[in-house]
């Protein structure tokens, strides 16, 4: 199982949200180069990376940023980017600037069939991002009607599916183990576990569910629970 280390860049800054609340943020500096080798250097093998700003619809704020980051570590490790994923240009500029898959949200919710059309540029996961079960778009600011035992039957294409509980992320609370299972057993494709991770011991419970490729680290690791070196031990 792979950690994906977290990085979400507001204004260019490293930032977490606690439950997906723009105004329940905390900085975490303003050098995502230096936090994203130092994951490397730790063992990373992925590193996810979110532009909250072109989550909520205010263009690709980050873009430049996550375009230098794989670039800097191509060869080195591997970037998962999403956020404002919303077309084939979207996806076409990920690849161009060496992002190995694009996370795809709200536009997959609302058009599924515009990931099998970006599957030809660039392997794409499916964000979804729920609360209650329900998929939430446009940076979780949004409730919609699409459940999530009803979104993982959506996309053949999809190279994986980043699970988020929104309730539970950046709250260190723990994941949604039954939930995630489920997930898990319902699709034949990968399934990333996101939101609440707080400790190893979650971890090491997160490693034995069966179709389960990998686990989003953020708030833990810029807390101290862990570091990326003990995570990537743990799900070797």
């Amino acid at each position: 199982m792979k950690l994906f280390p977290a990085i979400d860049l507001f204004s260019g800054k490293v930032v977490r949200l606690s439950q997906g609340d723009y105004e329940a943020s905390t900085e975490y500096g303003d050098n995502p180069a230096a936090v994203a080798r130092s994951f490397v250097e730790a063992g990373a093998e992925w590193i996810h990376i979110v532009d909250l700003n072109a989550a909520r619809g205010e263009g690709p704020v980050n873009r430049q940023v996550i375009s230098s980051l794989a670039a800097e570590f191509r060869g080195a490790a591997s970037i998962q980017a999403g956020g404002g994923v919303r077309s084939v240009e979207d996806v076409r500029q990920f690849h161009e600037a060496g992002v190995a898959r694009a996370v795809m949200g709200s536009a997959a919710i609302r058009q599924p069939e515009l990931v099998m059309l970006c599957t030809d540029v660039l392997p794409i996961a499916v964000g979804l991002d729920h609360r209650d079960g329900f998929v939430a778009v446009e940076g979780w600011t949004e409730a919609s009607s699409v459940h999530l035992s009803e979104a993982l039957e959506r996309y053949p294409t999809a190279s994986a599916f980043v699970i988020t509980d929104i309730s539970r992320d950046g709250m260190l609370s723990g994941p949604d183990i039954d939930g995630l299972s489920s997930a898990a057993s319902a699709t034949s494709i990968p399934v990333i576990a996101s939101g609440g991770v707080s400790s190893l011991d979650d971890l090491r419970v997160l490693s034995k569910i069966s179709g389960l490729a990998g686990v989003i680290a953020g708030k833990a690791i810029y807390e101290g629970r862990f570091s990326v070196a003990e995570a990537v031990e743990v799900l070797r």
